[in-house]
C-alpha cells in the first residue's frame, strides 16, 4: 500500500513539469539512426510504414520500410529483404555487420555532422545510442548477458555530444526500452507482435542500467524511449525523477508505456486480433497515407507521432518524427522519388508549426563509411537556406488562433504567431496566377504593416474581409512557397 502511494505522489509530481521554452522554440531536431543495419542498408520501398500496418497482415512488417529492422525481416524467410541478403551476402549473419560498422568509424567527422545540423537551423539533435538489435554506440559498462561486448569500442555518443554542444545546439539521446533482439528474437509481423516481443527476465534490469549509465555519463536534453518499457510504473517515476534531477530541462517523449501485470494478456488471440485491427484503423485515418500514433503513457512531455501531421493545434507539445525517405536508417535502395521535395519539405515545416508542433527529421548516415548522403545533405541545405532568411518566423514562434486556411485565390495558407506578428505561408502558390494573395480572417489596426521573409515592405490593403497582399516576385527565398508577416494585426 505504501509502495502505491509512493507511486501516485510521484507520478503527481512528475505531472508537474513542464516542456522547457528550449524546445518549445527548436522547431526542428535532426534525429540519427545509425546502427550496423546500416552497413547492408537496404528495405523495400514500395510501401510507407502507415500503409504496412493499414493492410491487417499478419507478416506486415516482414516487409518493413525502414532500413534499420533488417535483421528482424531476415527471419521471414521469404522477405524482399531475406531474398537480397542471400543473393548479395549468402549465408553471412547479422552481426557481422558491426566489425564493418566499426571500420567504417575511421573517417567520421562528428564536427562536421554538427555543423550540417547547425546550418540547417536545427535547435536539438537526438541519436540513437542502442536501436532493436542491441548495438551499443558506447563502451558501456552493463554487461549484456546474452551478447558480451555488443557495444562499439569507440564512444560515439560521447564524441557527438560534445560536437553537437560545441555547435551551439542540445543533445539528446534514443534508447530501444522496449526490444531488444539480443534478448528476444522472435519474428516481429505485427503490432501485437511487437508488443509480446518486449522482454522480460533479466532484460528490465539490464534495460534500466544502461539508461541510468547513458543519464549519468551525458546528461542528454532529451530522452527518448521507443516501444514501451519494460519495468512496472513505481521504477519508471523513480527513473523520471532522477533524470529531472540531474537535467532539471529535460524532455522525455511518449513511448515510456510501463510493464503491467495485465501485459500477458496480450498473448492470447482474441486480444491480438483486436490491437491489430485497432492499428490498422488509425494507421488508414491517421495524416496524409498513414502512419502510427504511439498510445499516451502515463506520463510524457511530448507526443511523437511517426510520419503523421495534424489538422488542430495539439492540446499537447508534440515533434512529427519521419525520415527524409520512407527510412530511418540509411536505405540504399531508396530512389529519388522516395525523398521529400524541396516544397514538400518546406510545406512540411510550415504545417507542422502551424499546429504548435516541431519536426524531428532524420538522417541516416552509411553505415560502411560515416558519412551522411547527398541526398539528405541537400535537404538539411534546403533547410538552412530557409533559415538563412529568419526561418520564416518559425523559431521562436506558437500557434496563432486559427492554423490553416484558404486565401481568396483558392491556395493553402497556414499560420503561427510570433510576439505581435502573424505569419503566413502560402503552400500552394504554384496555383494562383499573379502578384495578389488575399488573406481572409484578419483585419488592419493603425500601426499594421505587411512584410516579407526579409523584411522588405509589401503594398497591402483591407476589403473589409481580409487584408490584400501585393507579394511582389521575391517574398520568399523559396520558389515553391510565398512566406509574409502581418505586423499587429487582428483576427476577425
Amino acid at each position: 500500500m505504501a509502495s502505491r502511494a509512493w507511486a501516485g505522489g510521484a507520478l503527481r509530481r512528475l505531472r508537474r513539469h513542464r516542456v522547457p521554452t528550449w524546445w518549445s522554440d527548436a522547431k526542428l531536431g535532426i534525429f540519427i539512426h545509425w546502427t550496423p543495419a546500416s552497413v547492408p542498408a537496404w528495405a523495400p520501398t514500395d510501401e510507407g510504414i502507415g500503409e504496412r500496418l493499414a493492410s491487417g497482415r499478419n507478416d506486415a512488417l516482414a516487409e518493413n520500410p525502414y532500413s534499420e529492422w533488417y535483421q528482424n525481416s531476415l527471419r521471414f524467410p521469404d522477405s524482399t529483404v531475406s531474398r537480397h541478403h542471400w543473393a548479395t551476402y549468402g549465408d553471412r549473419p547479422y552481426e557481422s555487420f558491426a566489425a564493418e560498422f566499426e571500420a567504417g568509424l575511421a573517417g567520421w567527422d562528428p564536427e562536421a555532422w554538427a555543423g550540417h545540423f547547425r546550418d540547417a537551423g536545427a535547435g536539438y539533435v537526438v541519436l540513437v545510442a542502442k536501436h532493436h538489435d542491441g548495438w551499443c554506440l558506447w563502451p558501456t559498462e552493463v554487461t549484456n548477458p546474452h551478447r558480451a561486448g555488443w557495444h562499439s569500442s569507440r564512444d560515439i555518443v560521447g564524441e557527438l555530444a560534445a560536437a553537437v554542444r560545441g555547435a551551439g545546439l542540445r543533445f539528446g539521446i534514443y534508447y530501444s526500452g522496449g526490444l531488444d533482439w539480443t534478448f528476444c528474437d522472435h519474428p516481429i509481423g505485427t503490432f501485437s507482435d511487437l508488443i509480446a516481443a518486449v522482454p522480460g527476465g533479466d532484460y528490465p534490469e539490464y534495460a534500466e542500467a544502461q539508461v541510468r549509465e547513458l543519464i549519468d555519463r551525458y546528461r542528454p536534453s532529451v530522452l527518448w524511449n521507443d516501444i514501451a518499457w519494460p519495468t512496472g510504473p513505481a521504477r519508471l517515476w523513480r527513473l523520471f525523477e532522477d533524470y529531472y534531477t540531474a537535467v532539471p530541462d529535460g524532455v522525455v517523449n511518449d513511448r515510456w508505456m510501463p510493464r503491467s501485470a495485465s501485459a500477458r494478456v496480450i498473448d492470447t488471440a482474441p486480444v491480438r486480433r483486436l490491437i491489430d485491427m485497432g492499428v490498422a484503423r488509425a494507421s488508414r485515418s491517421e495524416g496524409d497515407g498513414g502512419g502510427l500514433v504511439p498510445p499516451k503513457p502515463p506520463h510524457f512531455d511530448v507526443r511523437t507521432p511517426e510520419y503523421v501531421s495534424f489538422d488542430r493545434v495539439q492540446p499537447t507539445a508534440w515533434e512529427c518524427v519521419r525520415g527524409i525517405d520512407r527510412s530511418f536508417g540509411y536505405n540504399a535502395n531508396s530512389s529519388p522519388e522516395h525523398f521529400l521535395a524541396h516544397g514538400e519539405l518546406l510545406g512540411m515545416v510550415a504545417d507542422i508549426v502551424a499546429t504548435g508542433g516541431n519536426l524531428l527529421l532524420n538522417v541516416g548516415p552509411r553505415g560502411a563509411d560515416a558519412t551522411i548522403p547527398d541526398e539528405q545533405l541537400t535537404r538539411l541545405r534546403w533547410l538552412g537556406e530557409w533559415a538563412s532568411t529568419g526561418g520564416a518566423g518559425i523559431f521562436d514562434s506558437r500557434p496563432w488562433v486559427r492554423p490553416k486556411g484558404r486565401s481568396d485565390e483558392g491556395t493553402d495558407l497556414r499560420f503561427w504567431a510570433r510576439g505581435e506578428q502573424v505569419w503566413v505561408a502560402e503552400l500552394t502558390r504554384s496555383q494562383r496566377i499573379g502578384e495578389v494573395l488575399t488573406v481572409p480572417g484578419v483585419r488592419p489596426t493603425p500601426t499594421t504593416s505587411v512584410t516579407d521573409v526579409d523584411g522588405g515592405s509589401l503594398r497591402w490593403s483591407w476589403t473589409g474581409s481580409g487584408i490584400v497582399v501585393r507579394t511582389g516576385s521575391n517574398s520568399d527565398a523559396s520558389a515553391d512557397m510565398t512566406v509574409i508577416c502581418l505586423d499587429r494585426v487582428d483576427a476577425v
